[in-house]
């Protein structure tokens, strides 16, 4: 009981029914619409709430807050832009998908191994890389300690060290998505690190393609003088 009363405290209402929810199945109001997929997913019905379409959300969730779930390799995802609003998406890792910052809503399922059971896949996914998520094992590509929302909510269950909480005073943090209250300072470090790396990368780029376009170079000037043949010579009369 103490361990739920922690957890919600640390995590909104709203989040857990997020997690739960099916994506991407026809709304059954809206079944001709082009846009009639459910992937969208309102904050402030929370538990109320289950997924719907486009229409669904002009007609009954006008002025709510609402986040749109796109799909990657068959797995449900949300952009950070969106979600670092309204989270403190610190310790998670993040990917970038077609040109988009994500992170994923659940664990996905481990990549099988050759060992017996789970172990396996633990042990390969641990040697793949030195990090990995707290409560899957998975490898990560940075150093992060969950690989997704609901490993960060579950491992917000077992140790209450993290929360989903942002800092309402702290928008510099939120906006970056880093700093909150629970997270280590070296966790908080890293991923301030590995974000300024990214902005440092995009930089560089945009300074490289500026360079690289560059002011053109005026033509050269019209030559307006000509080359002289020589002094003209008749030809002699024939005698």
């Amino acid at each position: 009981m103490m361990m739920r009363r922690v957890a919600a405290s640390l995590a909104p209402p709203w989040l857990e029914p997020l997690l739960s929810t099916h994506f991407f199945a026809a709304c059954p109001l809206h079944p001709d619409a082009p846009r009639s997929e459910c992937n969208m997913f309102c904050l402030d019905c929370g538990a109320a709430s289950s997924s719907f379409c486009f229409y669904c959300r002009s007609d009954r969730h006008s002025g709510h807050r609402v986040i749109q779930i796109r799909r990657s390799s068959y797995h449900d995802v949300v952009r950070v832009a969106e979600i670092q609003k309204v989270l403190d998406i610190s310790g998670v890792q993040t990917y970038v998908i077609n040109s988009a910052r994500v992170l994923f809503l659940n664990e996905r399922p481990q990549p099988r191994g050759g060992g017996r059971g789970g172990g396996g896949a633990s042990a390969a996914s641990s040697s793949s890389s030195p990090h990995i998520c707290e409560i899957c094992s998975r490898s990560l590509l940075d150093p992060f300690r969950f690989c997704s929302l609901g490993c960060k909510l579950a491992g917000i269950k077992r140790n209450g060290d993290a929360t989903f909480i942002p800092n309402p005073g702290d928008e510099e943090a939120s906006g970056s998505g880093v700093g909150g209250g629970g997270e280590s300072s070296s966790t908080a470090a890293e991923e301030s690190k590995a974000g300024r790396r990214g902005r440092l990368v995009g930089e560089s780029r945009e300074g490289t393609g500026h360079d690289a376009r560059g002011p053109a170079l005026p033509p050269p000037p019209p030559t307006t003088s000509r080359r002289r043949k020589g002094i003209p010579h008749r030809a002699p009369f024939a005698s």
